[in-house]
């Protein structure tokens, strides 16, 4: 039976959505807690959740049974049920400050006389569908999403690389030590790719050297991740803490603004659409995971359900993300520690059998 998803796809989901998971928010709080360092916070978490990355895709690599399968056939049913289902709280939990970024993101950049509820509540329509539908729809998103996601890329650096002041920079490596690795650990929430990969398990064709392609395409994520970091603080320095939505702030001041107008919205809105299709993804996770739980495999409704709790969250506490955010970046590394990291380590105990058994 031919697979859901291709290693190319995964490759695509490693790079691109990784990436752009972190071009809103993610700089300013990096340069609030770290400074001119914050390439070292980022590059530290990065370094962590690469080593994961390989060990889940080499893991892949000796087995053919979904992850679902290899703790029914090591712990047994009942324990499958439950891991997936705390997975399933782990992604929509992991969701939610993603969804009022892209709701803050989306009104002051495109929509800054609108209430944000208003212009955001129609991407929840899109998230329904996306949810109820299979990896094999995932893998198609990302293949859609990957040359977007590059021209978008390549018009915002044109347009910005110029503008970095290099000795902002300096001295290099000054910041005390706590400040740079607390920087990690404050925004240690946002590094979930693992889980990703987890949920894919068994779900694509592992082939030689799939390992060494999907790490590096995490590594390529990583990259741009950097360099919109570099591109940022180079340009805004000890004012980058202040500068909320950094993707959209870093090429103001191409030239070329002043006499046409914001033609780097051009590329922004090419690049929001990327940015849904991997707002998306948690939730598109979270709908299999319930029906692993549970048993009942109706993805549109489970679809419904989780959308539904979002909703209730972003009305509820629409006007509380500040509270919202602290509390994530000050606790939920744990869960992070958790679900990203010792749980994919442990997942080379149990059972499993090679392709050639």
């Amino acid at each position: 039976m031919k697979k859901a998803l291709s290693v190319r796809q995964i490759c695509f989901i490693m790079l691109v959505y990784t990436a752009v998971s972190k071009f809103i928010f993610y700089p300013c709080e990096l340069s609030f807690g770290s400074g001119r360092d914050l390439l070292f916070s980022a590059a530290t978490d990065f370094l962590i959740q690469g080593i994961i990355i390989w060990a889940v895709s080499y893991l892949c690599s000796r087995t053919d049974k979904t992850f679902f399968e290899l703790i029914e056939g090591t712990l047994g049913n009942i324990a499958a049920r439950i891991i997936y289902g705390l997975f399933a709280l782990f992604f929509i939990v992991c969701t939610i400050v993603p969804l009022f970024e892209q709701k803050l993101y989306v009104q002051d950049i495109f929509y800054d006389t609108v209430p944000s509820l208003t212009i955001f509540m129609p991407f929840f329509i899109f998230s329904i569908y996306a949810a109820s539908k299979s990896f094999r729809n995932v893998g198609r998103c990302a293949d859609i999403c990957m040359p977007l996601f590059f021209v978008s890329m390549l018009l915002v650096f044109a347009m910005s690389f110029l503008e970095v002041e290099w000795d902002v920079f300096l001295p290099i490596m000054k910041t005390p030590l706590k400040s740079v690795f607390g920087g990690s650990l404050t925004t240690a929430f946002r590094f979930f790719e693992p889980c990703w990969l987890l949920m894919f398990m068994g779900h694509f064709e592992y082939k030689e050297g799939d390992a060494a392609k999907i790490t590096l395409s995490y590594a390529g994520g990583a990259l741009f991740v950097l360099a919109v970091l570099l591109i940022f603080y180079g340009v805004y320095g000890g004012a980058s803490a202040t500068r909320q939505f950094a993707i959209s702030k870093i090429s103001l001041f191409f030239p070329a603004i002043d006499v046409i107008g914001r033609i780097d919205l051009i590329a922004l809105y090419v690049l929001e659409v990327v940015m849904a299709f991997a707002l998306v993804l948690n939730i598109q996770l979270a709908v299999p995971c319930l029906t692993k739980c549970t048993g009942y495999e109706n993805r549109a409704v489970f679809s419904l359900i989780v959308n539904f709790l979002l909703i209730i969250v972003i009305v509820v506490f629409n006007n509380n993300f500040s509270a919202i955010h602290k509390l994530w970046s000050n606790w939920l590394w744990i869960a992070t520690l958790v679900f990203s990291i010792l749980i994919p380590l442990a997942a080379w105990g149990l059972k499993r059998r090679t392709k050639n058994d």
